[in-house]
């Protein structure tokens, strides 16, 4: 779950990071009343969960509470790279003498943590990476040790900081590592952390990460997080049911059992989709090992929603559950439907049990439901119906 920067913020302020005063406001009346409130020049920040917002014009400096009246009415309703600013947070000037960067991620691909740092902050990472990749220090984090004060003053060190800025550059990092692991994120970025006039280090912005896996058991707190209102319906309703599930832009709907088998699956799709006006998988859909009719009833029932889907292919391979029971599955998930159910459905069953999971299809003989015996086949039928 990504967060908007004034959550970020709040978290920040929680583990004791040093950020100055933000107010939320949803209409221009509510950010002059934080204006007001806060005093001094603000700086009025859309808050959209995607980068690029000073480009768009989503970020102005304000003198006075009526400025930041017009520039709220402004950027309130503006659309940046898709997202629509239904909210603009307030946050109290700075008198910026520095910008710097820092980062602390879960690295995948080595299997452990990664913290980025870099003494030019303030610029879009990405650029600078490509254009001065000599300036941003990547520092490896064990993460059966973290990042104590040896480590943060590694990561300062090797990032270049001057002897008289390391000391409270290296005490932020280790207040960032405790958001980092306290609230189980994924992704910790401060861009820029600043040191002002007087040399105390704020950190300005922030965009966190959260693990929603984590987060449903360990921190109940988090659901307040959620921003429901812009949450996909088709994903929410898929979460509501327990269903591993993420929408794509596409016309083949895809359910699979394992997230291997999905995640080949939309692959075979793709390919075949080329020879059929070019259409694409519509969904990311792991029912999982238990496909039982409610469960397969969900999934249908949440891909059938989707207004983009032609078609469905069910691509099952029988283990634990057997072939039966996942045909058994369909076919009551069918009857669940009823009317619901109108887009052609392709079936590929293959492993424990497949010729009687077959016998139980064709029995049932749904004028929905089309059987084929392969994946690539399976795939090539749901593209062309879908294209149809």
């Amino acid at each position: 779950m990504d967060l908007y920067e004034y959550q970020a913020r709040d978290l920040f302020e929680k583990h004791g990071v040093p950020v100055l005063q933000g107010i939320v406001a949803t209409t221009p009346e509510e950010a002059k009343a934080a204006a007001e409130k806060i005093g001094g020049v603000v700086v009025v920040k859309a808050q959209v969960k995607v980068g690029g917002r000073g480009k768009a014009g989503g970020v102005k400096v304000a003198k006075t509470a009526d400025e930041a009246y017009e520039h709220a009415s402004a950027i309130l309703g503006m659309d940046i790279k898709g997202h629509t600013v239904h909210k603009v947070m307030i946050a109290q000037g700075a008198d910026i003498a520095r910008e710097f960067y820092f980062s602390v991620l879960l690295d995948r691909a080595n299997r452990n943590y990664l913290a980025m740092c870099s003494v030019d902050g303030g610029m879009e990472i990405e650029q600078l990476a490509v254009e001065r990749p000599d300036a941003l220090a990547r520092v490896a984090v064990d993460p059966t040790v973290g990042i104590d004060a040896a480590k943060a003053a590694e990561i300062v060190s090797t990032a270049g900081f001057d002897a008289e800025t390391a000391p409270q550059v290296e005490a932020a990092i280790i207040k960032l590592w405790d958001v980092f692991t306290k609230e189980d994120a994924t992704l910790v970025e401060v861009n820029p952390l600043v040191a002002t006039g007087d040399g105390t280090i704020l950190a300005l912005d922030g965009k966190v990460s959260l693990d929603d896996n984590a987060s449903e058991f360990r921190h109940p707190d988090h659901e307040a997080l959620e921003d429901k209102a812009a949450e996909n319906p088709l994903e929410a309703k898929a979460k509501a049911n327990g269903l591993n599930y993420v929408k794509l832009d596409g016309q083949v709907g895809i359910i699979g059992n394992g997230a291997g088998l999905v995640m080949s699956t939309l692959d075979v799709v793709a390919y075949a989709g080329e020879n059929h006006g070019n259409v694409k998988p519509a969904n990311f859909l792991d029912i999982g090992g238990g496909a039982s009719a409610e469960v397969m009833a969900n999934g249908l029932d949440v891909i059938l929603g989707d207004d983009q889907v032609k078609s469905v292919f069910v691509n099952v391979f029988g283990g634990i559950t057997a072939c039966d029971a996942v045909a058994n599955g369909i076919v009551k998930a069918l009857e669940i439907l009823g009317d619901k159910a109108t887009k052609p459905i392709v079936v590929r069953l293959d492993g424990n049990n497949v010729v009687e999971g077959r016998e139980i299809l064709a029995s049932a003989n749904n004028p929905l439901v089309t059987m084929v015996e392969t994946m690539d086949g399976g795939a090539d039928k749901a593209a062309e119906l879908a294209n149809a």
